[in-house]
């Protein structure tokens, strides 16, 4: 019988897998009878690489639960995200993840606290993960006080501890990674970068930039790109003459992944960071995954695509239900448990949607804070440069 810490709400504020989490163990009738079980994974796939991520992984049923948990949640932020912007309350860009929560989720259970993130816009799980509680991540969509960044930032500005934000430019933030992992090694702490990227960006020149500055200088960056299938409008195929994402970096080794299966992108994850950190430099990592929705709230993701082909994919292959019966025909969990953890996101999800929607926007005159660590002038300059703002420390450093 595996252990489990009383309340889901302690998940919010996880940064690595070593904390339990998931429902109150003496509210759960049946508990699940085995221990651990392995699983066969998808062979992955090389390119100038002699060998590869481990192809079968062992689970226990405490870490099945927690991987579970941060799945479903996942999925209900990114719900509650589409509401909120049906709603009129979120506004401008918001781009979901639904669909690709396995990336994320796998990806921080192999993570390790010294190691950093920086992504493009499909961010809000990310942040999740990251550390930002869920009110933190929707008070931060809809503009209010209790956002992780104030309200200031919205869809594509959200940033934690070692989680360098979502970032609006279509693949700048690659480069922006290769300088966190030439921190890294600078600063000898022994920290791994991951710079996501989606297929609509993998064909950006500062990508190969970075590819060349990253193998010169043997950084402990890993490129990781989210291949959905799907550019803004567009199919793979239509966009890019090569679509072995993996492969991509010519001279930097690459590992192809099934980013539909959390056991794979943990195993991946796991394989890259003992590359990166044994001096060897940087890795391309291509997750096939999929997304649901369009490629933002404002495409509707019909015209390019048919909705059979999305049901399809739901019903076959989505991360959340795949996981699902591996755990139960395993007997690593039971019905009831995953209800109870599905019953426990969902109030605390709905909770927080309640406060993202009612609680206040900063004032005016916090506009112009924060703007600096350290402002050397007390004031800076305002939209006229004849008007200047005065610069006020709102949220000190930590």
């Amino acid at each position: 019988m595996s252990k489990i810490v009383p309340s889901a709400a302690k998940l919010l504020a996880a940064n690595s897998l070593t904390k339990s989490v998931g429902p109150a163990a003496s509210t759960i009738k049946n508990y699940s009878t085995k221990q651990e079980a392995t699983f066969q994974i998808k062979p992955f796939k090389l390119h100038k690489l002699d060998s590869g991520p481990a192809t079968t992984a062992t689970l226990t049923s405490e870490d099945a639960l927690k991987l579970y948990e941060r799945l479903a949640i996942l999925r209900r932020i990114e719900t509650a995200s589409g509401n909120l912007y049906k709603e009129k309350i979120i506004r401008g860009f918001c781009h979901l993840y639904s669909g690709q929560e396995a990336v994320a989720v796998g990806m921080r259970a192999a993570m390790r606290d010294v190691d950093s993130v920086i992504t493009a816009y499909r961010c809000h799980g990310w942040t999740y993960l990251m550390g930002v509680s869920v009110l933190g991540v929707l008070s931060e969509l809809t503009g209010r006080r209790t956002g992780c960044s104030r309200g200031k930032g919205g869809s594509m500005h959200l940033y934690s501890k070692n989680f360098y934000g979502g970032n609006g430019i279509v693949g700048a933030q690659v480069p922006l990674g290769a300088g966190v992992a030439f921190a890294h090694k600078y600063r000898q702490d022994g920290g791994v970068c991951f710079a996501l990227y989606g297929d609509g960006a993998a064909n950006q020149g500062q990508l190969f930039e970075a590819y060349n500055m990253a193998a010169l200088w043997d950084l402990p960056c890993v490129f990781v790109c989210e291949n959905n299938g799907y550019g803004m409008g567009t199919s793979v195929d239509r966009a890019s003459a090569s679509t072995e994402y993996y492969s991509r970096g010519d001279y930097v080794p690459g590992i192809w992944v099934d980013g539909m299966d959390v056991l794979a992108t943990r195993e991946a994850t796991k394989y890259a960071i003992d590359y990166c950190t044994s001096g060897k430099g940087p890795l391309v990592m291509e997750m096939e995954t999929y997304r649901y929705s369009g490629h933002s709230m404002s495409d509707p993701g019909t015209s390019y695509r048919t909705r059979d082909e999305v049901q399809e994919v739901r019903q076959t292959r989505d991360p959340i239900t795949s996981f699902k019966d591996k755990l139960i025909s395993n007997n690593l969990a039971t019905p009831d448990q995953l209800k109870e953890i599905d019953a426990k996101i969902r109030t605390e999800v709905d909770e927080a949607t309640k406060r993202a929607k009612s609680e206040p926007e900063i004032d005016v005159e916090e506009l112009s804070a924060d703007i600096y660590h350290n402002c050397v002038e007390n004031e800076i300059r305002g939209i006229l440069p004849n008007a200047p703002l005065k610069h006020l420390e709102v949220v000190p450093r930590k």
